[in-house]
Formats: C-alpha cells, sequence, structure tokens
C-alpha cells in the first residue's frame, strides 16, 4: 500500500550527532557575523579580514554617508522652518534665512565668519552663470543649492582643484526630498542637475582629508538664485 521505506533506529542520528551539527551552524553563523556582515555594514573588523577583503572600507564609506546625510538633514530643516515662515509673515521671523550669494559681498553667518568667496554672476534667471570659490578645512562641510523650478536644468562642474572631498547632490522644498548622487573622496564631478520639483537642488561637501581644500563650483542654466545654505 506505501511504497515509502521508513528509516531504521540505525539510520536516525543520534543525539550527539545533531549537538554537533548544532554548534558547527551555529559556529559558522558567527564566523559570517563577524568575517563579513560586521566589516561591511557597521566597519568592525575585529580579525582583519573585513579589510582584507575589501569589506572594512565598504562599511566605512555607509557610515560615513549616512553621519552626513544626518547633517545635512539637520541643516534643511532650518531652511523649510525659514521658508515656512516668510510665506505667512512678512513682518517678523525668529529664524534667519539662508545668505544669498551677492556678486559684490559675500554672507555672513552669525557666530562665525564665511571662508572667502569668489563669485561672478550674469543678472538673467532663465540662463545663469554663476562661479564660487570655497576654502573647507579639514572636517568643514559646505551646501551650495540652485533655487529651481520643476524640470528645469542646470549644467554644473565642480573640483577640489587637486584634492578630494565626499558629496552628496540632492533636492529639498515644499516637504519633499530626493537624493541625486553621492560619493566619497571624489576630486571632481560634471553634469547635468534636472529639478525634480519645486525648490532647492544642489551640492553637500565636506573635507574629510587633513588639509584645506579649495572646492570651485561653476553653473549655467535655468535658475532663480544660487546661495549657501550652511
Amino acid at each position: 500500500m506505501y511504497n515509502t521505506d521508513l528509516p531504521n533506529r540505525a539510520e536516525l542520528p543520534t543525539s550527539e550527532q545533531l549537538k554537533r551539527s548544532t554548534i558547527i551552524a551555529a559556529i559558522s553563523a558567527l564566523a559570517i557575523l563577524v568575517t563579513i556582515v560586521l566589516p561591511s555594514e557597521y566597519a568592525i573588523d575585529p580579525t582583519r579580514i573585513g579589510r582584507a577583503l575589501g569589506l572594512t572600507e565598504m562599511g566605512e564609506i555607509k557610515l560615513q554617508l549616512a553621519a552626513e546625510a544626518a547633517k545635512d538633514g539637520a541643516g534643511k530643516t532650518v531652511a523649510d522652518r525659514f521658508m515656512q515662515n516668510a510665506s505667512t509673515s512678512t513682518s517678523s521671523s525668529t529664524v534667519m534665512p539662508p545668505a544669498i550669494i551677492q556678486p559684490s559681498q559675500p554672507p555672513t553667518f552669525a557666530g562665525k565668519e564665511p571662508e572667502p568667496l569668489v563669485t561672478k554672476t550674469t543678472p538673467t534667471q532663465t540662463d545663469r552663470s554663476d562661479e564660487i570659490s570655497i576654502t573647507l578645512k579639514p572636517g568643514q562641510g559646505v551646501e551650495v543649492k540652485l533655487v529651481m523650478a520643476a524640470g528645469a536644468k542646470a549644467k554644473f562642474s565642480w573640483t577640489a582643484n587637486g584634492a578630494v572631498v565626499n558629496y552628496d547632490t540632492h533636492g529639498d522644498g515644499n516637504g519633499r526630498s530626493v537624493s541625486y548622487e553621492k560619493g566619497r573622496g571624489v576630486a571632481s564631478d560634471e553634469g547635468v542637475l534636472d529639478a525634480a520639483f519645486d525648490g532647492n537642488h544642489g551640492w553637500f561637501w565636506r573635507n574629510r582629508t587633513n588639509s584645506n581644500v579649495t572646492l570651485t563650483l561653476r553653473t549655467n542654466g535655468d535658475y532663480s538664485e544660487l546661495k549657501r545654505v550652511i
């Protein structure tokens, strides 16, 4: 009636064999956690195997970009609060607006003097061109945004002038946000910034080297303002 042969007692694994298999599986899982998961996700590499395989550097990049995105998010919160207050009241505001770069005078910030800023600006808004240079000290970050309408395009190129920086190209406005591109240890970049919605679209850079870095940004296209947020 049944074609399946049932195993006899001698063919079944013993309790000792099951225990040994469980221990081997646990040791294998622990080895994978220590040598692969911890280095690649959290840059924790007690065995040094992850660095030899290039996994520790991957984890460091993830942690670095996450930390810079968190700092960038704090800066965007201040800017969004100002935009909301400005739309409801023009007589007073408790939040200072982000400084707008003028051709003849660099922006000022409460509590500290900004780095020297060089600008070249044309007055048109539909075909505007700007060039700025900012010097970043070790560990310092800066954010520059273009005010753009949805679908507007702007050509850009930036260079660290022989050095490297970490960067995050993104946009925000009216409660929306988008990330275009991120990089770590990059010397330069160029392309076209295509605004996904009305708002501020641009770059956040941070100098993670041990020396000052002079960053130069050139833009040309359909935007109404270029402003330094932080």
